[in-house]
């Protein structure tokens, strides 16, 4: 096992009913503005349940944070907090929402171009505090310090982590998901799914514990994850899903591993070009990134299919070969294409991926950074 320091504050609030409870997690006199995207939490009664539970409180609003949140939008929230002398934000939504809220959380008190917080690493000296309630689980924002922005200006997404935009609380009530899309359901699947994968399928280091986390998690995927498509009113199958996005990217299962991260760094190029859902682009670049890495990752995938599938005959090569497509077979299952071609992306997207990545400052991806441009055209031209 590697070394690792490990440290999360999040107070989680889970279950049914805990939207009413922020009260008490939000400072007495905080002013407070409350941030959220198109306007579902009005349709679905989570908007009016924080509004009862803040009532009396300073509340200013900020809404139309959009899905993979841009620079743009978020710029303007930062101002309205700059304006208002606003000291606690409060970001209700989905992953997209809650990474918008932290670039606002860090960018309020930031000296200089906000954007060179994601673009340049620029430190973040202070931030203003956040809390989130959850509404759609996926990316695990709501207990991480990590957070992806759209500057839609250039198509650039670039991620960013800061310690100081750990929510102080995240609220986890799987009656907010009730409303959710077939396809956001799905997607949320995919992206805890590929998020766990990303810290898994590396090589081994004699972490045996943090494996058999990971595995956990990504078994009761499959099992909860079609359960959930066929029964989305279903309590007991949504907090299930709900607390594996939340495991899949809260620091546990990454502590003294490597990690992969190559198809999120590929994903996020498809994204700002063609505009795609995050967990479109992982459920593309994700399969054949293991098939072109597949002996580098042989152990592991050799791991993967014996532990998570259950795919015990047959030759190495055969049980990896299977592994990849049970792989690909589930994203499928859960309403994700697996192919470019299913969302309208052509072969000029193939070179300009790579060739964006390359001018970024290439320094190989992966966990062993050895994932070349040509393999990254390798890459997508399996995924075609």
């Amino acid at each position: 096992m590697q070394n690792f320091q490990f440290y999360n504050p999040v107070r989680i609030l889970f279950g049914k009913g805990q939207i009413a409870a922020i009260a008490r997690e939000i400072p007495a006199g905080a002013r407070i503005l409350l941030t959220y995207g198109g306007g579902s939490i009005k349709a679905n009664g989570v908007y009016d349940q924080v509004k009862a539970a803040l009532a009396g409180r300073p509340l200013f609003e900020f809404g139309g944070i959009q899905p993979n949140p841009r620079l743009e939008t978020l710029l303007r929230a930062v101002e309205l907090v700059r304006k208002e002398g606003l000291d606690f934000l409060l970001a209700v939504g989905g992953g997209s929402v809650l990474d918008g809220t932290k670039f606002i959380a860090a960018a309020v008190h930031f000296q200089g171009n906000p954007w060179d917080i994601v673009a340049k690493a620029a430190p973040v000296r202070t931030a203003v505090p956040l809390g989130a309630v959850l509404t759609l689980p996926a990316t695990g924002s709501e207990m991480n310090c990590f957070a992806v922005i759209t500057k839609w200006e250039t198509r650039e997404k670039l991620p960013f982590e800061c310690p100081l935009v750990y929510p102080r609380f995240s609220v986890l009530d799987p009656e907010t998901t009730f409303s959710l899309s077939l396809r956001q359901i799905g997607n949320g699947i995919v992206d805890a799914f590929v998020h766990t994968i990303e810290q898994y399928m590396t090589y081994p280091v004699n972490a045996p514990l943090q494996d058999r986390l990971a595995e956990s998690i990504l078994q009761t995927l499959i099992e909860e994850g079609p359960k959930t498509l066929a029964h989305p009113r279903d309590y007991d199958v949504r907090a299930n899903l709900m607390w594996c996005a939340t495991l899949a990217l809260n620091g546990l299962i990454a502590a003294g591993v490597p990690q992969d991260w190559a198809t999120h760094m590929i994903g996020h190029e498809l994204t700002a070009l063609h505009d795609l859902d995050h967990a479109q682009t992982l459920a593309v670049v994700l399969p054949a990134l293991l098939e072109v890495k597949r002996d580098t990752k042989r152990a592991k995938l050799l791991q993967y299919a014996e532990r998570v599938w259950k795919i015990h005959s047959g030759q190495p090569e055969e049980r990896i070969s299977a592994a990849i497509a049970r792989t690909r077979g589930f994203f499928e299952q859960v309403g994700l294409p697996t192919r470019l071609s299913a969302y309208g992306v052509g072969p000029d997207t193939i070179l300009l991926v790579a060739d964006r990545l390359q001018r970024r400052g290439w320094v190989g991806l992966g966990e062993r950074a050895d994932i070349t441009p040509a393999q990254v055209r390798e890459i997508l031209e399996r995924s075609a």
